[in-house]
């Protein structure tokens, strides 16, 4: 497989990473099969997170004799010093490695939670200190908000930066892709199918694929998954007459109106966990029936039921969403869906 240099982190990844979200539905032995067929075919960058259940586990497991050459990477949520150096050993114990190729800190969308991982002392301040003593090879960042990843990546502190990119959610290329380029920060292209509201994969990678030198992170939990992702990465590169015409379909039918998962619009008076109620159309084509049609998916669609339509969350939303109406469209396709099943 084709390799691609991580911006200055002078890594040499393959041009498709392995996403670890979706081997939290496998089971065990599934999840580890999967990434070792992954790694049979060539992928080297094996992306997870603190945060991803059994994810950091179960890379762990599949990659016992087989670390050589791999760029492992992850990723620890909390701002808190004491928690994040917790979180950041732990993924160490989960992965079963001495050190850690690329750590992220994970889900800077707010300048309050940037500010946190800068401040003296502070998860920063920790990684270096991680990264002095060699445990931590490089140090990266991911983000959902466009004005907060532009400010990082001026700012210049990460050497890869993660942020949403695919052929809706193209605001990158305007000035994001560019600067960390400027700046040779290494770009990860985080939801490259629109964390599964894009079907149509093959072209969605071969969409990126006419911006060199970022490297898209897709989660494959089959072996056909990850087959028909090598085909798009691997086969030629020039969208053709029909793939075109099928990428200007799918954005007129979606537009600008669908959730980023930025969480923005948070915290919700009545409780909703509006993002997964916007994407609920998204997770079940990703999910097992059994884990789709769960308690707590039920749960979230009662409780988005219970919206007073105080306007709140579309005042914070930052792609301008209507989200009352949204979420009313949302759950009245899981109830005639559910409806359907029984």
């Amino acid at each position: 497989m084709n390799k691609v240099r991580l911006g200055r982190t002078g890594l040499m990844v393959s041009a498709l990473g392995f996403g670890g979200i979706p081997i939290q539905r496998l089971t065990t032995a599934e999840a580890v099969a999967v990434v070792r067929a992954s790694l049979d075919a060539g992928i080297n960058l094996l992306d997870t997170a603190h945060g991803y259940s059994s994810s950091e586990e179960r890379i762990g497991l599949a990659i016992q004799g087989r670390r050589e050459g791999l760029v492992i990477a992850t990723k620890a949520p909390s701002t808190d010093p004491q928690q994040f150096r917790e979180q950041v050993e732990l993924s160490f114990r989960r992965l079963q490695v001495e050190r850690i190729d690329l750590l992220q800190f994970h889900g800077v969308s707010s300048p309050e939670k940037y500010a946190a991982v800068l401040a003296p002392g502070g998860p920063l301040a920790i990684a270096r200190e991680l990264q002095a003593a060699g445990r931590i090879g490089h140090i990266g960042v991911t983000s959902h908000n466009l004005g907060v990843a532009l400010q990082m990546a001026r700012d210049n502190h990460f050497e890869t930066l993660m942020f949403p990119f695919n052929f809706i959610t193209r605001e990158p290329l305007d000035e994001l892709i560019p600067l960390c380029r400027q700046n040779d920060i290494g770009f990860i292209a985080m939801k490259p199918v629109g964390g599964g509201l894009l079907w149509d994969i093959e072209v969605a990678l071969k969409w990126l694929r006419q911006t060199p030198g970022i490297v898209p992170l897709v989660g494959m939990q089959s072996l056909e998954e990850l087959v028909q992702n090598l085909a798009a990465i691997q086969g030629p590169a020039e969208l053709t007459a029909d793939e075109l015409a099928l990428i200007a379909q799918r954005r007129d039918e979606l537009g600008t109106r669908f959730c980023r998962a930025c969480d923005y619009c948070q915290p919700c008076p009545q409780g909703i966990a509006i993002s997964s109620v916007l994407r609920i159309q998204s997770f079940f084509r990703r999910m097992p029936a059994d884990r789709f049609y769960s308690a707590g998916t039920a749960a979230s669609i009662a409780t988005a039921e219970t919206c007073i339509e105080c306007g709140e969350c579309e005042s914070r939303c930052p792609y301008d969403l209507p989200i009352r109406e949204m979420l009313k469209e949302q759950t009245a396709w899981y109830r005639q869906m559910e409806a359907t099943r029984s």
